[in-house]
C-alpha cells in the first residue's frame, strides 16, 4: 500500500513538473513577445519622427533660402537643394543610428528561430525604420536603398546581422517610402526648380511600382500597398500635368514661371481655392498608417 503511494505521489510530482515547466515556457513567450511589441511600436515611433524631421529640414530650408538660385531636386543638380538634401540625410542619419541601437539592444531576444516565432512583433518597426532609412538614402543618392545596405546597417561592426532581414519587410517598407516621396514632391512644386523636381519624383516612383509589381504574388501585403503606391503616383501626375500645362500658357523663362507658380498655389491655398486639393496631397494618409 505504502510502495503504491510513493509511486502514485511520484508520478504527480512529475507530472506538476512537467507542467510547471509548459508555465514557465508559456510565461517567458508572453513576456518576450509583449516586450517585443513594446520595441517595436517605440521604434516606430521614433522612425516616424525621423521621417518628419526629413521632410521639416526640405521644406523649411526651402522657404528660408528661397532665394539661393538653386533647388531642382536630388535627380536636377540644383546647388541649394542638394545642400539642403545632404543636410537632411546627414541629420536622418544620426537618428537612425539611435533606432539602430534599439536593434541591437534586443537582438538576445531574436537568436535562432527565434526571430521567425516574433517576426510578426518585429515587422512594423522593421518597416517603419526601413522607410526612414530609404527616404534618408534617397536624399542623399537619389536611388532606391539595396537589400544589403539595409541589412548591413542591421549588423554590428564585425558585421554580423542583428537577425535575417525577411525580403518582404524589405519590400513593404520601400513600399512605404513612395507615399513620403509623394508628400515631398507635392510640398515642393511650388518653390523654385519644383516642377522638376516633381518629374524626377514622378519617374522614381512609377519605376518602384513597375518593379514591386514582380514580387505581388509572393507577399500579400505588398498586393495591397500597391494600390496606394498607385495612388500616390496618381497624385504627383496630376500635380505635374496640372502645373505643366499652367505653365505652357506663359512665354517666360523657368525661374520666372517658377515663380509665377509659387505665388498661385500660395494665393490658392491661402484663399481656400483648391484646399480640397491641398487636403489630399498634405492630409492623406500615407501606406504606414
Amino acid at each position: 500500500m505504502s510502495d503504491t503511494t510513493n509511486t502514485n505521489l511520484g508520478s504527480r510530482d512529475a507530472i506538476l513538473s512537467v507542467f510547471e515547466g509548459f508555465r514557465d515556457e508559456l510565461d517567458d513567450h508572453n513576456d518576450r513577445r509583449e516586450r517585443l511589441i513594446k520595441h517595436s511600436r517605440d521604434v516606430t515611433n521614433l522612425s516616424k519622427k525621423i521621417i518628419f524631421l526629413l521632410h521639416r529640414i526640405m521644406t523649411d530650408d526651402a522657404s528660408e533660402g528661397s532665394g539661393d538660385g538653386g533647388g531642382v531636386g536630388v535627380g536636377g543638380g540644383g546647388v541649394g537643394d542638394r545642400s539642403r538634401a545632404l543636410k537632411a540625410a546627414s541629420k536622418g542619419r544620426e537618428k537612425l543610428r539611435e533606432v539602430q541601437g534599439m536593434f541591437a539592444n534586443v537582438r538576445h531576444e531574436l537568436t535562432g528561430d527565434r526571430f521567425w516565432r516574433y517576426q510578426r512583433q518585429v515587422s512594423p518597426g522593421l518597416q517603419e525604420y526601413i522607410e526612414a532609412l530609404s527616404f534618408a538614402h534617397y536624399l542623399e543618392t537619389g536611388k532606391l536603398i539595396g537589400y544589403e545596405e539595409v541589412q548591413k546597417s542591421l549588423s554590428d561592426d564585425q558585421g554580423a546581422p542583428y537577425f535575417p532581414l525577411p525580403l518582404e519587410d524589405y519590400l513593404l517598407g520601400l513600399s512605404d517610402l513612395t507615399g513620403e516621396l509623394m508628400r515631398y514632391a507635392i510640398s515642393a512644386i511650388s518653390r523654385r526648380g519644383g516642377r522638376t523636381k516633381a518629374q524626377d519624383v514622378c519617374v522614381f516612383v512609377r519605376n518602384c511600382r513597375a518593379d514591386f509589381e514582380v514580387w505581388t504574388p509572393y507577399f500579400k501585403d505588398l498586393r495591397k500597398k500597391q494600390n496606394v503606391t498607385s495612388q500616390s503616383l496618381e497624385k504627383i501626375e496630376d500635380a505635374a500635368y496640372a502645373i505643366m500645362v499652367r505653365s505652357s500658357e506663359y512665354d517666360l523663362s523657368p525661374d520666372m514661371l517658377d515663380d509665377i507658380v509659387a505665388r498661385t498655389v500660395s494665393f490658392e491655398h491661402g484663399n481656400g481655392s483648391g484646399r480640397k486639393r491641398g487636403r489630399d496631397y498634405e492630409g492623406e494618409d500615407g501606406p504606414d498608417e
